[in-house]
This record gives structure tokens, C-alpha cells and sequence, in this order.
């Protein structure tokens, strides 16, 4: 996999990072585990260095956006990863190569099987590029051009999860000032966020904003609480 722009020299290391754990007790969680949070201080950093004038929340909310699952899959599709995951005979059968799980964390593994080999000076130049398009994605003020209902309904596509309901909840205030409220459900999930705003338009994103937070919250909750219960069972 030259695409990655690198060659790993320890291909047992390079073997493990792209075994799911139905393969093998030998699998990438533990890889995935570091990759997860050296990917995390990457783009914390490159934040850091690009918006210095922007506040701590809006640096959580971008690195979220660009570390998400959703974002990891979209560059594990471009090295046409799932190609090369080994798995085991059921999730072969299931078509796990391709869930969107099984994906993003083989990236997270590949990244902190990346750290080890080259450490985290030399792992940075590497991974970095992966994410450039998401990168340059993000205009001066550090927002992404891509407006939250679109970021919204690729993350759900990329979970196959049933896309956004919009409604409109109420209009408020006079003829001349009027304020619409709407709402954004998540079927799937159990979410319901409520946006308000001058026009119906902008009161849809940003009920589609709070709903990818809430989405976004609920995936780093769920994947806390996977690591947690793998530490509690070792």
C-alpha cells in the first residue's frame, strides 16, 4: 500500500494494524486505541498553528468534525482499505470490509502503527496529508465551507442510517422580524435538535448543526465506553 506514503519496514506491525479482532487475538484495537489519540493531537496541533486566534470550543468542534468516523472512512475508501482488512470467515460473509466501523478503526490502527515505527515527528508528514482535502475545506475563519446539513447526511450515509426529518415547529414574532423554529430528527438515534433563526432556511442548519454535535457526542461516547469495557475485559 504504497498510497499511504509510506513502506512499513516491520510488515508484522503493518499485518496487525489491518486485523479486525474476528480474525485474530492478534487484531488492531490496542493499535487503534494510540492511533486514536495521536491522530487527535495531529490536528490539534495543525489548528493550533493555522487559527491561533480561534477559542478552545471552536478547535474541539473543527477536530471533531475532521477526526469523526464519517472523515475516516472517506480516507480509508481512498486507499481502498477494506480491499485489504483481514477478517474473520463471518464478517467476510457480512460484508465487514466495508462497514464503516471496521474501517475507521483500521485507519486509527494504521496511524498508530505509523507512531511506532516512526514516532510522532516522523508519523506526522505522513498522515497529515491524508486529511488535506478536509483541511482545505475549512475557510479563514476556520468554518467549513460545507454547510452543517450536508456534513449531516454524509455522516448518516456513511453509517447507513436513515437521512434527517426536517419540520417546522412554529413561527414567532411579527410580519416584518418573524422567527421560524424547526426541528431536525434523527430516526435511527433518538435525536431531536430544534433550530431558530430569520428564515426557514437558516433556522434548518442550525437545528442540522446541533444534531451533527449531538451525533458526533454520541459516536465518541459509544467508542469511550468500547474502549473502556475491552481495558475492563483484559
Amino acid at each position: 500500500m504504497s498510497r499511504l506514503g509510506h513502506i512499513f519496514q516491520d510488515r508484522d506491525l503493518f499485518k496487525q494494524a489491518l486485523t479486525h479482532r474476528s480474525a485474530s487475538g492478534h487484531n488492531n484495537e490496542r493499535l487503534e486505541f494510540l492511533g486514536d489519540s495521536v491522530l487527535n493531537l495531529i490536528i490539534s496541533q495543525y489548528l493550533y498553528e493555522r487559527f491561533p486566534n480561534r477559542s478552545e470550543g471552536d478547535w474541539t468542534r473543527l477536530r471533531a468534525s475532521l477526526v469523526c468516523e464519517s472523515s475516516l472512512v472517506g480516507v480509508a475508501e481512498t486507499f481502498d482499505l477494506g480491499h485489504y482488512l483481514i477478517l474473520g470467515s463471518g464478517e467476510q460473509r457480512s460484508g465487514g470490509a466495508y462497514r464503516a466501523s471496521i474501517m475507521a478503526d483500521a485507519l486509527e490502527a494504521l496511524i498508530g502503527a505509523l507512531y511506532l515505527e516512526l514516532g510522532f515527528v516522523g508519523c506526522k508528514p505522513v498522515i497529515l496529508p491524508w486529511f488535506q482535502k478536509s483541511l482545505n475545506d475549512l475557510d479563514a475563519t476556520g468554518k467549513s465551507i460545507k454547510d452543517a446539513k450536508t456534513q449531516l447526511q454524509e455522516a448518516l450515509q456513511a453509517e447507513q442510517l436513515a437521512l434527517p426529518i426536517y419540520a417546522l415547529v412554529g413561527t414567532y414574532g411579527s410580519a416584518h422580524d418573524p422567527q421560524f423554529r424547526l426541528s431536525c430528527e434523527l430516526p435511527d438515534l433518538g435525536i431531536k435538535t430544534v433550530g431558530q433563526a430569520t428564515t426557514r432556511k437558516r433556522a434548518e442548519q442550525a437545528a442540522a448543526e446541533a444534531a451533527l454535535a449531538a451525533l458526533i457526542a454520541l459516536k465518541q461516547q459509544l467508542k469511550t465506553t468500547k474502549n473502556d469495557t475491552d481495558i475492563a475485559e483484559e
